[in-house]
């Protein structure tokens, strides 16, 4: 299963191919490995969103956003679900893109240079050390 539907995969193409201006420059820096050689994928789908920008192999989403993304209810959802699936994301300004890409270059290579915590388990098995998985009679048999 891919985890996104067909709708959402034909939005991903759609917004390829219409990029914003800051979506445009940001992406000239981005691809072929440009950063250092880290590789970015642009408007992938991961379940129902689709991000902006994506380092599979350090987990990093970067999203170029305007001003109507502050305090935005929607993004803190969206936000909150992408941290569930085991990435960061990493918000820039349109207007930082457009005006001093070198700085943004080197806050996303920070960002990406920096420790992530690992990736969350869907299982772990149980700790003895809280008592789980440990049955009293069990060493009686």
């Amino acid at each position: 299963m891919r985890g996104y539907d067909d709708l959402t995969l034909k939005r991903a193409k759609a917004m390829r191919k219409a990029p914003t201006e800051s979506e445009r420059v940001l992406w000239t820096h981005l691809r072929g490995g440009r950063l250092n050689g880290a590789k970015f994928r642009r408007q992938q789908p991961i379940g129902p969103y689709i991000v902006d920008f994506i380092c599979q192999e350090h987990r990093l989403i970067v999203e170029a956003d305007g001003s109507q993304h502050l305090d935005n209810d929607h993004d803190a959802r969206r936000d909150a679900f992408l941290t569930e699936k085991g990435c960061r994301v990493f918000r820039v300004w349109n207007n930082a893109v457009l005006d001093d890409i070198e700085a943004v270059k080197t806050a996303i290579w920070a960002a990406i240079s920096s420790p992530h915590p690992p990736k969350p388990l869907a299982w772990a098995p149980p700790s003895p050390s809280r008592g789980e998985g440990h049955k009293k009679d069990a060493f009686l048999a």
